[in-house]
């Protein structure tokens, strides 16, 4: 490297908030020279430092990785990061879980108002960015990095890096390089149509080692694989509703619902576009401001899962096939705006970063198999309640949802340098966080009374629209009248703060050689939610509990609102870390660390009554709010290379303890309701040992592996017990309910998405073929079967598979011309098996399965020029 390229990535690293040392690209060059490892450079502990002196265990993929494995989203490159699943229903519409840690996914849909904060932390750059049940979908174009944390990161990551931190860390501008890139592919989709894609990239400097200037834009267009085939959904005398209310006998003249005008191949589309601008200010030799501003929008048409049955379960469906009756589809945008000032006073560093972002999402999914479910006849066959009989409405119904979601952060760090034997970081962080969710399950498809309905008389076969309980409060999303079909809605809006105290030391026992750390973070974190759930039952014209409210809606006497007292937890206190670092050899490094995370509680939709006693009386009431829960990880681990930087081979073996774990449960036969409920209770533990390989074996040939085993399960299940406050004073209250046995499973039981066993494995090799320089590369993924729940009801077992990719190119100079194909076996396995789309009925799943395997052709073409 010349001396100019050298300060270049010299000053790109004091960009990005001490955060990338050389850039990646640099440090490939002079190890491919070499012949040696590639170094990569990361910021796991806040400061820009060797992957392979961070005594933790940490996955990076660089840019140039990102590149070889032709991926471009989370759910392109989760299957070559060990350790890390995720529970989804489509992109941007899921989890993301490390180490096994997980209880399982319930549904999509209303998870903004009542669904727990995720457990694995997602930043972009310094912005956390994590929503419940819709991981941010942030496509991985013009990335120094992808950084995968595992283990608790509470200390120096805050709430919600309980289980551990992915991070995308973006190229930063460079001052005195004018350099740029486009890349584009087509490529085709087995069983589906093509895909296409395109970005481009250009860092310009405007004032000579003063101000530069870089852009990325893309847009990316993948082809839907998934067929919604023509299909009716008739009621059949065993559906839950129609058994209860009218003893198994389908009401004459009932309609069956077709679905011959959303029918339609691949109706699963999926587009990225989106743009990316920042701009690097060097104020003086110790000074610089950082400002970037991104944009990006994902459409996802249609569903990304198939039904193995068609809807009127008397057939099995072909593989990637459904039968839908309603359009669907998933707009989910983010911007986000972010500030990084760097600087020294003296020999202490300064950084802070604050960011603002902003999310949106509007979706709509097909729920027609609601129908199937236990109170469905009440709102879609007439006469359900009042004892008249007369035929069903349609069964094709949807739920919607909108949800926006407000991110603000705020960090000042300072650091000492890392060159003291007594060196540390320290600093305080602020955040806010605000979900405004609005969800309609539109299954009521009785009609509303026309005005002037006499009202509770049996002829009176009509709903009253609803509304919120008290309209004149505010306080909602929508304060209207809701729509003649929607029978139930979520309207709230969550605001969760957090304010905390950060510090980290290092102290040199033998300098170079033995290290000591400890940190602490302390928090204070306040969590509200106001807002209502409301619903039809009891809004039935011939009802007798029908309320009407100043505005012609009905408020039924079972909905509750959280305008007047809003709900609110609060939680504060320490977590801490520690760590033990021994350089056997300037190449081995031998460690022990203990560590501990955290995520914050949440609330359910009210605090209905369930479990009656002998006496009939209620015994229990769900509580309004869940707490916090925490993660404690104790780990020995070792990263070493050998061979004159040739090999490498890094490992860990950790016990994790989950207490208090957050557990939605959904089982109305257990006699809990019909509502998911989320609670504190059980402990997990999970065993594991991880392994990572890196060789270079002969000049252009290299080998990288990694592999995880995981062994979960429950350690206590712990009795509900009786809190009604009705029984206060009695012998029973506060002891175990008898009636409800292990409300969390069975001791012993295996945890959700916590395959036993992954791993990968691929192979590349470069050579000379005169000026030109070819290349091609093969491997391959395996994941363990797995459990899509914790819990026994609605628990499936997802098979096992495995994957293989390839390809192959050729460049010369600054072009590059490849082929590629994944998944070229064409597995069709379930990542993710649920009956959530179809209303928690038992037997109605569906799964997600894995992209049909895919060919493409990638053309890219890059300049530099260096004043």
């Amino acid at each position: 490297m010349n001396s100019n390229q050298k300060l270049a990535c010299a000053i790109a690293a004091v960009l990005s908030g001490g955060a990338t040392g050389l850039s990646q690209s640099a440090l490939a060059a002079d190890a491919e020279a070499s012949g040696e490892i590639q170094e990569i450079t990361v910021t796991a502990q806040r400061r820009s430092e060797s992957a392979q002196n961070v005594p933790i265990t940490i996955q990076a993929l660089t840019g140039d990785t990102l590149a070889q494995l032709n991926v471009a989203n989370f759910g392109d490159f989760v299957k070559y990061l060990p350790n890390v699943t995720t529970a989804n229903l489509g992109p941007g519409q899921g989890n993301i879980y490390m180490r096994g840690l997980s209880v399982g996914a319930l549904a999509t849909q209303g998870e903004g108002s009542v669904g727990p904060w995720p457990n694995v932390a997602v930043y972009f750059d310094d912005q956390s960015s994590q929503m419940p049940s819709r991981n941010l979908d942030i496509y991985a174009v013009d990335l120094e990095r992808v950084e995968v944390l595992e283990g608790p990161q509470g200390t120096l990551f805050g709430a919600g890096a309980e289980a551990g931190v992915v991070r995308f860390i973006t190229n930063k501008p460079k001052l005195d390089v004018t350099e740029g890139n486009v890349d584009a592919s087509y490529g085709t989709t087995a069983h589906g149509n093509p895909n296409s894609s395109a970005n481009a990239t250009i860092n310009v400097p405007l004032i000579d080692g003063t101000l530069a200037m870089r852009a990325v834009v893309y847009t990316d267009s993948r082809g839907g694989y998934i067929n919604n085939l023509p299909g009716t959904f008739t009621r059949h005398p065993t559906d839950l509703g129609i058994a209860a209310d009218f003893g198994g006998i389908v009401p004459p003249g009932s309609v069956v619902a077709t679905n011959n005008d959303v029918t339609g191949n691949a109706i699963n589309p999926q587009t990225y576009k989106g743009i990316r601008l920042s701009a690097l200010y060097k104020v003086n030799e110790d000074w610089d401001v950082l400002v970037q501003q991104s944009y990006q929008q994902m459409i996802a048409d249609g569903v990304f899962y198939d039904m193995p049955l068609n809807a009127d379960h008397t057939a099995p469906l072909p593989p990637l096939s459904v039968n839908l009756f309603n359009p669907s589809y998933d707009k989910d945008r983010f911007e986000d705006t972010a500030l990084t000032v760097n600087g020294k006073i003296g020999d202490v560093k300064l950084v802070y970063s604050g960011s603002y972002l902003s999310r949106n999402v509007s979706q709509q999914q097909d729920y027609t198999n609601y129908a199937r479910g236990l109170y469905a006849a009440y709102y879609q066959c007439p006469g359900a309640f009042s004892g008249t009989v007369g035929p069903c409405y349609s069964p094709a119904t949807v739920w919607t949802e909108t949800e926006k979601n407000t991110h603000q952060s705020h960090e000042l760090r300072v650091s000492t340098p890392d060159d003291w034997r007594l060196h540390g970081i320290g600093g305080v962080y602020w955040e806010q966080q605000k979900v405004y969710d609005d969800t309609e399950w539109e299954y009521k498809t009785v009609p509303d009374c026309a005005p002037g309905t006499v009202l509770n008389v049996p002829s009176a076969n009509c709903f009253l629209p609803i509304g919120p309980v008290d309209p004149a409060a505010g306080g909602y999303n929508n304060p209207n009248i809701r729509n003649a079909s929607t029978a139930f809605f979520d309207d709230f809006q969550r605001t969760y703060t957090q304010t905390a105290l950060f510090a980290s030391v290092d102290f040199d026992l033998l300098p170079k050689v033995l290290t000591i750390t400890a940190g602490t973070r302390y928090f204070d974190i306040n969590n509200s939610e106001t807002g209502a759930y409301s619903f039809s039952f009891g809004c039935y014209g011939a009802g007798k509990s029908t309320t009407v409210l100043p505005n012609g809606a009905c408020g039924s006497a079972d909905a509750e609102n959280f305008i007047n007292q809003p709900h609110q937890i609060t939680a504060h206190g320490f977590k801490s870390r520690a760590n033990l670092s021994w350089h056997v050899t300037s190449d081995i490094l031998a460690y022990y660390t203990w560590s501990q995370g955290y995520r914050p509680g949440g609330f359910n939709r009210g605090s209905g009554c369930h479990l009656p006693n002998a006496a009939g009386v209620d015994q229990w009431c769900v509580p309004y709010a869940y707490q916090s829960d925490s993660l404690t990880n104790n780990e020995i681990g070792w990263k070493s290379e050998f061979l004159n930087h040739h090999l490498q081979l890094n490992g860990a073996v950790y016990r994790e303890q989950w207490n208090n774990a957050q557990t939605g449960i959904f089982n109305p036969s257990s006699g809990l309701g019909n509502l998911t409920v989320n609670l504190n209770g059980p402990d997990y533990r999970v065993n594991g040992v991880e392994l990572q390989l890196v060789a270079r074996l002969t000049e252009g040939f290299s080998v990288q592996g990694s592999a995880s085993w995981n062994s979960g399960s429950l350690v206590n299940s712990p009795s509900l017990l009786v809190n009604n406050k009705a029984l206060a004073g009695t012998p029973t209250f506060g002891t175990a309910i008898t009636s409800l046995p292990n409300p969390y499973g069975q001791v012993g039981t295996s945890m959700a998405n916590s395959p036993p066993l992954q791993a990968n494995l691929r192979a590349r090799y470069e050579w000379g073929i005169s000026d030109y320089r070819a290349f091609a590369q093969f491997g391959f993924v395996h994941q363990a079967h797995s459990y899509s729940l914790a819990q026994a009801l609605n628990r499936y077992d997802m098979p096992g598979w495995t994957t293989y990719d390839a390809s192959a190119g050729v460049s010369k100079g600054d072009w590059r011309l490849e082929i590629f194909g994944q998944n070229l076996s064409d597995q069709n396995q379930s990542l993710f098996t649920s009956a959530a789309q179809s209303g928690n009925t038992v037997g109605y799943v569906t799964e997600t399965p894995i992209r049909p395997r895919v060919l493409g052709i990638r053309f890219a073409y890059k300049f530099s020029s260096a004043k």
